[in-house]
């Protein structure tokens, strides 16, 4: 049984790239900075919800691109 409900994929500049031990298809991460949050699907980079500030959420898709193989991988193995 996983113990983390929670796997926190990355810490960066203020953003906290995550899933939760539960999630669903598609692939997607959870990004939270101060009070904004966003969700973003892994394959498509599409943004699915966010309430995130406009330069934050462009940070956040940088580093999302950056890492997404990494992020998909960490889902891949959590999830299987």
């Amino acid at each position: 049984m996983k113990v983390n409900s929670l796997p926190t994929l990355l810490n960066i500049s203020g953003f906290k790239f995550f899933f939760y031990a539960n999630e669903h298809e598609p692939k997607h991460i959870h990004v939270i900075k101060g009070e904004g949050f966003a969700k973003i699907e892994l394959n498509s980079l599409r943004v699915v919800q966010n309430y995130l500030k406009p330069k934050d959420l462009k940070a956040a898709m940088a580093l999302v691109e950056e890492h997404q193989k990494e992020f998909e991988r960490v889902w891949d193995e959590w999830f299987n």
